[in-house]
């Protein structure tokens, strides 16, 4: 079993810049993590992943050049780094793991995800 704690979502202005981070705990952390988000009235999509090495990916080019993920795997930590933010980012973001090490964009290859945090950003 794993749990997942996210932190650091929060308002802020359009051009402005928040740092997600989320915790995990209950077994070696190893797989690949991933963070998605909810807009409202939109379904959830996947933003950024990591490998257990530090690979990385995100869903669009977008995104690339503006968020950040990476991870501490001796804190158990993963984080995304956004910049440059947009009011189309407002989202509930989640934090996921993976059931393996390998990256995945698809929700349903990933077992565990925290409870979301809520980043707002305002025009």
């Amino acid at each position: 079993q794993v749990q997942l704690v996210e932190s650091g979502g929060g308002l802020v202005q359009a051009g402005g810049s928040l740092r997600l981070s989320c915790t995990a705990s209950g077994r070696t952390f190893t797989s690949a993590m991933g963070w998605f988000r909810r807009a409202p009235g939109k379904e959830r999509e996947f933003v950024a992943g990591i490998a257990w090495n530090g690979v990385s990916t995100y869903n669009s080019d977008s995104i690339k050049g503006r968020f950040t993920i990476s991870r501490d795997n001796a804190k158990r930590t993963v984080y995304l780094q956004m910049n440059s933010l947009e009011p189309e980012d407002t989202a509930v973001y989640y934090c996921a793991c993976a059931a393996g090490p390998l990256l995945q964009q698809s929700p349903s290859l990933y077992s565990y995800w925290g409870q979301g945090t809520q980043v707002t950003v305002s025009s």
